[in-house]
């Protein structure tokens, strides 16, 4: 549907493996012992979120969810190293928000910055060739490594509004018809709650200089805990500069345009106190209708707002709009920026704590025992169990680091399962060193 805001998505990233190295050997007329040649592999496809200032929808999301970046090449002989697996950039609008489970723990990134780049899934190593793996007593290894696998990873997306202003008020205060009357925004409007199932932007020029007004879904009382449209509401309010707040001063709908104000108001302070400081201004509106007039005189009474702060307007004939989209002009060049410009060189990433990768863990598991730790469980994923010598190397690392001592103090017996990554290992007598 044209002009659907789409503000929510699940996305599959899967970043590129690192390409395998490799195991060779010189073989030249007059070199009858060359020594190992293998080259590395290349480094798998990282893939990006990157904030594209042209876009306000996550509706690209709704027919493509799966994106997968290439894989590094394998090495070569003669120390060839592989070719590097290209990147993806996946352009996002300004104010998505990107959330994932990683280890068990969720994070979250903000980006709202034109231009800002995000790595969130990141490629896998390439494979180390046999050259790595040469020494003065072992002059001719035929072992390498597999590429690490690329990270893997579910995002889900939300699109909090980057609007400058965001109308607020009960359903049906008029904010459709305002946001019509000053802007190209075209909303569809009808009378009856909720119209307004989702944010319509506009872009509002008032002497040449231009701002984002947000009409945003109508607000009830219990929106705060859910009800209604609350959260769907109060998410896209987060992140304006300044409110104006429209009141249905005729009071069309039975309602009292005194307890509107003080509801919405309550409302915002119950959700985010933030919000109940955000700069406000108050627009009476439908001052066109008879009920209005004795609404508006006691509203004044009331609530004594300074005339800079409150307007009496009518959006369907446009009295008194005008004045108002300028005081707002005005506040705004007055109010900080909601975000500060981005260079586009900016790198983020998920907010995953650095932890020690020699550390490991071993516990019971089924019928076995688990080892969870970084540096052992990358290992395994590179490690080529069709390889004897590579077989030997993972025995003697495990020997090395601690870990199989640890089993042995966890209580491992022979013919136990070890459990390392997704490898499943058979404890032998041959583990000790």
């Amino acid at each position: 549907m044209a002009g659907e805001l789409y503000d929510k998505a699940i996305i599959h990233l899967q970043a590129g493996a690192g390409g395998d190295g490799l195991a060779t050997f010189r073989r030249e007329k007059y070199v009858p012992r060359g020594g190992p040649d293998g080259g590395d592999g290349g480094r798998g496809g990282d893939i990006y979120l990157v904030v594209d200032p042209q876009l306000n929808t996550l509706l690209p999301f709704k027919f493509k969810t799966r994106y997968s970046a290439e894989n590094g090449g394998s090495g070569g002989k003669a120390r060839r190293h592989g070719k590097d697996g290209g990147d993806i950039e996946i352009a996002v609008p300004p104010g998505t928000v990107a959330r994932t489970t990683i280890d068990g723990e969720a994070y979250e990134v903000d980006l709202v910055r034109p231009y800002q780049r995000f790595l969130a899934v990141r490629g896998g190593k390439g494979g180390l060739g046999n050259t790595h793996f040469a020494t003065s007593t072992r002059q001719a290894p035929r072992l390498a490594e597999l590429g690490e696998p690329g990270q893997h990873l579910e995002v889900e997306l939300e699109l909090k509004l980057i609007a400058d202003v965001g109308l607020v008020g009960f359903p049906n205060a008029g904010k459709s018809t305002l946001i019509s009357v000053v802007s190209a925004a075209k909303p569809k409007i009808a009378a009856y709650p909720f119209t307004t199932l989702q944010p319509n932007l506009g872009v509002v020029d008032v002497g040449g200089y231009s701002f984002v007004l947000a009409d945003i879904p109508g607000l009830i009382e219990g929106a705060h805990t859910g009800v209604g449209l609350g959260h769907e509401f109060l998410r896209h309010v987060e992140r304006t500069r300044l409110l104006i707040h429209v009141v249905d001063a005729a009071g069309v709908d039975g309602r009292d345009p005194l307890d509107d104000f003080r509801t919405i108001n309550a409302e915002l302070v119950r959700y985010a106190p933030e919000l109940a400081e955000r700069r406000q201004i108050v627009a009476l509106n439908k001052a066109d209708l008879p009920e209005a007039q004795a609404n508006i005189v006691r509203f004044r009474a009331e609530f004594p707002l300074p005339a800079d702060e409150l307007f009496v307007i009518a959006a369907a004939t446009q009295e008194g709009v005008e004045r108002l989209m300028a005081r707002a002009a005005a506040l705004l060049r007055e109010l900080p920026p909601a975000f500060p410009e981005s260079t586009g060189a900016e790198l983020a990433t998920w907010p995953v704590p650095e932890v020690d990768a020699n550390l490991f863990t071993v516990e019971r598991e089924f019928d076995g025992w688990r080892v969870r730790g970084k540096k052992i469980e990358r290992l395994i994923s590179m490690t080529n169990f069709a390889q004897a010598e590579s077989l030997e190397r993972l025995q003697r690392v495990l020997a090395a680091t601690g870990i199989s001592r640890a089993l042995e103090v966890a209580g491992v017996r022979e013919g136990d399962k070890v459990y390392i990554e997704k490898a499943e290992l058979l404890w032998t007598e041959a583990y000790e060193e």
